[in-house]
């Protein structure tokens, strides 16, 4: 009998081996239904015949194979492999996180073929004068006189029912369709004319088809970088390849598709977390078959098995949410620069705002460096203006002199966009008696005040409680909310400019499905408005009536223990007063701040984020932090505190026996409690890659046999971002 060595979605850093049903045969890279303790799993075949050390006897017989043909397979299948082994990750949970739900359950893929439409011998001997009672019948008939269709696509320009009649007449029948690569049939829209900077980017990654080549394109806001990843698409689509473009939020995934879709006629599809089970497995297959042409997605569409893939774009580079915060750690950013290498084509990385690695990169000849310094309509770039709070009067967080230029643009018949970080209504209630403030008692951190639903709500935990009648402390019914949130906000502006329409952008307010596209449809009308929000309107959208950007409150981020925070909020401030004067009038951007003289803020004002960036990897190199150094975090958490420390403690010296590995903890969390459990670190950092690897290839193993790991919940994050 045949052993097969399978991957299985559980937590544990090894393989299992399994005996073949006789008479039976399997590819790698397929599914197996496998008998695992009381369960049943589904896993995937990693090894056929290994060197097993079991006996036969010993071993279980795998229940189902699921399908002949490999699910994983070539490139992909050597991406998620070192995926596995770079972010020291179970390499069965590695390859189910890049299966589609519906196959991680176990569905047939025989259950989701094509179903298409032919017209049988008695439908092509049919002749026009026998429909002459069903106009409807005889444009169906006709459709299909060429050849069979699918039934989305009939379903498109006909009725079911229609459908369903010629059924019934025996004039139709449904057929399996292999699905094809799509047809190119040029492009739908004509294309932007190129600045000087465009044209010199696109003709280098035009050069770069057909092998493996990194590529930045720092452009600033508003400098067209979305018509460079256009023009640079369109050559391929001719040949009929397959390109990727990832985005960091879903937000930003329907303006963009359409885009795309207005541009080219071919497939676009897209793939993020919002859509059905069943939308993304047809995402899936149509991709591996060749008939998508350009999938959108978040950063999981990174795994998706294209047929022809000759280009991967990655918008908002720098953007933190391309870094898988749990479970599989990865980030698609630098998984993308390993699949370039693997397909042989290049990758193309855009921000106006580079992250300090993607520069790092450049400045050691990695990354060809791409640059767009004008913006695509002439427009110069909006210049800062500082308020300082301690000089002004304030109404609801606003200084006299920000309300003043408000009123001046609404009256021009302008936009006017006011960032604050904050959602819901204040970050917190307090006694106005002894000063009890409302906290979490699950994390060591207050409950948001939502005033709409009537809720404390924690950001952390998502624990919610309603709003208590009395302190907590004293028992006063004197309870008021404490600083300002979007909710709260609005409400002001509300009051503030009676007559001028408010949109509100946040979590809460685009949580019901469809909702960000409504909002986005009445901000692009032209006429006077208020938008506010959160860091969601610093992803890339384009706002071409906004004339005025106000920063309500930047203070809160200047004073971060966070090592990354200076570059964090400098990303933050340029994406976010890049939104100003993208249309045909010139923008401003006021910055209300309680530390005017701050260097960071002057930095910024001063120089621009480019120059910026060139001084902080400086006092990166100067400090040995990364990227000149490679870190990778240990994470604990338990409902005692003392069992992280000790736990980390433990790990800590284990790591002395590596030379060259520095270690710095353990330490508390900056969110010391979350969820009911205290949180401790440890940090590693090497200036040798291969080294930290090697560590924690020994170190891991070891680490799983000690008891006291079965009673803390330990991650090892591996290049992380979120030090929280």
């Amino acid at each position: 009998m045949t052993v097969i060595r399978v991957a299985l979605p559980v937590p544990l850093r090894q393989h299992f081996d399994y005996l073949l049903p006789e008479n039976s045969s399997v590819t790698v890279g397929c599914r197996v239904q496998v008998p695992f303790g009381q369960r049943q799993l589904i896993g995937i075949v990693w090894q056929i015949d290994p060197d097993s050390p079991f006996e036969h006897c010993q071993l279980k017989a795998v229940s189902h194979i699921l399908e002949d043909a490999p699910v994983i397979s070539g490139t992909l299948r050597l991406l998620l492999s070192f995926a596995a082994e770079y972010y020291h990750h179970p390499l069965g949970e590695v390859l189910t996180a890049a299966l589609p739900a519906l196959l991680r359950e176990g569905r047939q893929l025989r259950d989701y073929a094509l179903t298409g439409y032919r017209l049988t011998a008695a439908g092509e001997a049919a002749q026009s004068s026998d429909f002459k009672r069903s106009a409807k019948q005889l444009a169906l008939w006709q459709t299909l006189q060429t050849s069979p269709l699918a039934e989305d696509t009939l379903l498109q320009q006909h009725h079911r029912s229609t459908l369903k009649q010629l059924i019934d007449k025996g004039m139709v029948v449904a057929e399996t369709l292999e699905r094809q690569p799509y047809a190119y049939q040029g492009l739908a829209q004509t294309p932007l004319q190129l600045t000087v900077d465009q044209a010199i980017a696109v003709s280098a990654v035009q050069q770069a088809y057909g092998k493996f080549q990194p590529f930045l394109l720092e452009g600033v806001t508003g400098s067209g970088k979305t018509e460079v990843y256009l023009q640079c698409i369109a050559p391929l689509l001719a040949r009929g390849e397959q390109v990727l473009l990832l985005l960091p939020e879903i937000g930003l995934t329907p303006q963009t598709l359409q885009r795309f879709v207005q541009r080219f006629n071919v497939p676009v599809l897209a793939w993020h977390s919002n859509l059905s089970d069943g939308e993304r497995l047809s995402c899936w297959l149509q991709a591996a078959s060749g008939s998508a042409a350009i999938v959108i997605g978040t950063r999981s569409a990174l795994f998706l098995p294209f047929r022809q893939l000759s280009l991967i774009i990655i918008d908002e580079e720098h953007d933190l949410s391309l870094k898988q915060q749990d479970g599989f750690r990865y980030h698609a950013r630098d998984l993308a620069i390993k699949r370039g290498s693997l397909e042989g084509c290049p990758v193309l990385l855009g921000s106006a705002t580079p992250s300090l690695e993607s520069l790092y990169n450049c400045q050691q000849k990695r990354y060809v460096h791409l640059e767009l310094q004008h913006r695509a309509t002439g427009q110069s770039l909006p210049p800062f203006e500082l308020i300082d709070l301690k000089q002004q009067q304030l109404q609801f967080g606003l200084a006299d002199s920000s309300i003043k230029q408000i009123r001046g643009q609404l009256a021009r018949g302008k936009q006017v966009m006011l960032f604050l970080n904050r959602r819901g209504f204040a970050p917190a209630l307090s006694c106005q008696d002894c000063g009890w403030l409302t906290e979490c008692k699950r994390c060591s951190t207050f409950t948001t005040y939502h005033k709409h639903s009537r809720q404390l709500l924690c950001h952390h935990c998502g624990a919610s409680r309603p709003i208590p009648r009395q302190c907590g402390s004293c028992g006063s019914a004197r309870l008021a909310p404490v600083g300002q949130g979007t909710e709260q906000l609005e409400e002001h502006l509300q009051q503030l400019f009676a007559d001028t329409p408010v949109t509100r952008l946040d979590r809460d307010s685009t949580r019901r499905k469809g909702a960000l596209g409504e909002l986005l449809k009445d901000i692009n009308q032209a006429g006077p408005r208020l938008i506010l929000g959160t860091q969601m309107l610093a992803k890339g959208h384009h706002f071409p009536f906004v004339t005025l950007v106000v920063i309500v409150d930047v203070d809160g981020a200047l004073y971060s223990a966070d090592f990354r925070a200076p570059e964090q909020l400098a990303q933050l401030l340029t994406q976010v007063a890049g939104r100003a004067g993208r249309g045909n009038d010139k923008g401003k951007v006021l910055l209300q701040t309680q530390h005017p003289e701050h260097a960071l803020l002057q930095d910024i004002i001063q120089n621009g984020y480019a120059a910026f960036a060139r001084s902080a990897l400086l006092e990166r190199q100067q400090t040995t932090l990364p990227p000149y150094q490679h870190l990778a975090l240990f994470r604990a958490e338990a409902l005692q505190s003392d069992l992280c420390q000790q736990w980390l403690q433990q790990v800590a010296e284990l790591c002395q026996a590596y030379n060259g590995l520095q270690r710095l903890g353990p330490l508390l969390s900056p969110l010391e409690r979350k969820a009911g459990k205290y949180r401790w670190q440890l940090h590693l950092y090497s200036q040798n890659r291969p080294l930290l690897h090697h560590a924690l290839g020994h170190i891991l193993p070891e680490i799983t046999r000690w008891p006291l790991s079965r009673k803390v919940k330990w991650q090892l994050d591996v290049d992380a971002l979120d030090l929280s």
